[in-house]
This record gives structure tokens, sequence and C-alpha cells, in this order.
């Protein structure tokens, strides 16, 4: 159980918040007459007043709204909850999206401190339901369903796709194929063929959305830029080479050429990372394929089941 010390919002984004007694919770949008609200994820920003009282322990003077955070909330440790957690104040519902955030620029606070907490302890959620919030309104926590459907991200390498020379076919007909069973797909993106950009969108996908599954699609040949399994063995801690292996064993039924593909899958965190072809046909081909089986080892990635052998 929680309580609410300060709400906070700004009319202009760049701006520091300011605190008001309460406000509007718009379901879809966030806080209402908050620039950062929108059709986003990232709609309500939240930060624990315990870290705030440490922060502020450390010689630093800070007034609600310093670090953009729209509610300061005491009793929960944000970074150490699930993704997924929902937050029930009043009639309204929030549901945690996003734990941290990228430090574009260092903000007036790290240029004094040399820190700054909200990159790290900051978390966001959506509005799933609205309702009026008060300064000293208590907050209840519910974990994240065992039984919620698997979450997923698409990412699409492809030069021309991401310069918008190219239609992205792939990209789509996997989110299609995920989609139809039973996947929410949380966020899909074209990159072009670099190997920084895509570890960078690999690491923040598994660490700060924890999404179980990243499907990514191209990038797996003999190009010089073709660069997709270097940056996936890169960020993943424990590599899972079994499905990338399914996937190129069955290819080689349909055609010979499937022997060229350097695709490679793995685990960071609680997130697989398996990498498919570049065309539809043979990403159809692939998921068709493995998605039967995928189901378990992700829920014994979340925890929600357990090793068996096969009876």
């Amino acid at each position: 159980m929680g309580r609410i010390i300060a709400i906070c919002i700004s009319e202009v984004r760049g701006t520091q918040k300011y605190e008001v007694e309460t406000a509007q919770i718009v379901e879809g949008w966030g806080l209402e007459g908050d620039a950062h609200g929108g059709n986003w994820h990232r709609q309500v920003s939240l930060l624990s007043y315990e870290k705030i009282e440490e922060f502020r322990a450390r010689g630093a003077e800070v007034e609600p709204g310093a670090f953009g955070e729209n509610l300061i909330v005491e009793g929960f440790d944000f970074r150490t909850l699930p993704v997924g957690t929902r937050f029930y104040i009043g009639d309204a519902v929030l549901e945690m999206t996003q734990i941290g955030k990228e430090c574009h620029s260092h903000c007036p606070i790290y240029q004094k401190m040399g820190d700054c907490i909200m990159p790290r302890e900051g978390v966001f959620a959506q509005v799933v339901k609205g309702g009026a919030i008060h300064r000293g309104d208590v907050v209840e926590m519910l974990p994240p369903a065992a039984d919620r459907p698997f979450t997923a991200a698409v990412i699409t390498l492809s030069d021309k796709g991401a310069a918008g020379e190219r239609k992205d076919e792939s990209g789509p007909t996997v989110v299609r194929l995920l989609t139809e069973a039973g996947y929410d797909v949380k966020e899909t993106m074209i990159l072009p063929d670099e190997r920084q950009p895509l570890e960078l969108q690999l690491k923040r996908l598994a660490d700060q959305r924890q999404v179980d599954v990243i499907m990514t699609t191209g990038g797996t040949g003999f190009s010089p830029r073709d660069i997709t399994p270097e940056a996936t063995v890169a960020v993943c801690d424990r590599m899972a080479n079994g499905i990338a292996e399914a996937i190129r064993a069955y290819s080689l039924t349909i055609t010979p050429r499937a022997m060229l593909s350097r695709a490679v899958s793995g685990i960071r965190g609680k997130t697989l990372i398996v990498n498919l072809p570049g065309s539809p046909k043979a990403v159809t081909e692939a998921l068709e394929y493995i998605l039967p089986s995928l189901g378990h080892g992700l829920g014994i990635l979340r925890g929600t089941e357990g090793e068996c052998a096969r009876k």
C-alpha cells in the first residue's frame, strides 16, 4: 500500500513540472493539462518518495516535479516491480510500461550533483482507467497476472526501409502472426543495418520495457551490412540457438539457401531475442514452425511454467 505525496504537471515539454493538489487522469492520455500525455506508453511518470529523500540526504535541493515526475508516491520501490504491475488510485488504474529512461542530455540536477535518479529509478505507466486523484490518496498495487498474454516487440533491419525507399512487408507479417497467436505486440520499428542502434533498442526493450520476446527480421545474411546476429550476441546473457537451428533445419526442407542464414537466438534477462529471415514468405514459414513450442520457453523465462520433460 502506498500514498501520493505530490502530483506534478507542466503544460510545456522541457519545463519543470509544478505541484497541484488534484488532477484528472484521462484514459488513453495521462494527466489532464500535462504536456507528456498522449497516445504512447509513457503517459504518466512515477518516482518513489523514499528515493527522492535519499537523494536529498546527499545534499540535493529538489522540489516536487524537479525530475519531470508526475506522481511522487510513498511506499513503493518502483524499480523492483515488474512491467505490467497495476496501481489503483480511487477509480483510476495505471499499468506500468517501462522502468527508467534514456538520458539524452544532462539536466541541471545532474550538472550540480553528478547524478540524477530519474533515468534509473523513475517508471512510466499507461492509463487503463481514468479518474480524479488527490494528494494523500492511497495507492494500491497489484502484480501482473500469471496468465497475461506474452508481450512482444518487432524490429525490421533494412537500410532502404529505414530511409523510406522500400515498404516493410516482413515486420507487419511478424506482427500479424504474433497477434493471431495471442501475443500483445508493444512496439514495432524499422532500423538501418547498423549495429549500435540495434544493440541500444534490444537493451531498451529487454531491460526497460521487459517484453517477453523480441523478433528481428532481416540482416542475417552474408552482406557486409548484415549485422543482426552480431548485435544480438553482444547483448545476450545466454544463447538459445536451438530456436535458430530449428528454423534453419525446417527452412532447409523448403530451400537449400537456408544454409546461408547466420541467424541466432538468445536471452537477455527474461527476454528472448529471435532473429528471423528478411522476406515475408520466410518469416511466415519460420513463425508457423516455432510458435507452437515457443510459449513453453517464454513461460519458463517468465516463471509461470516449470522445466518438465515431455511425457
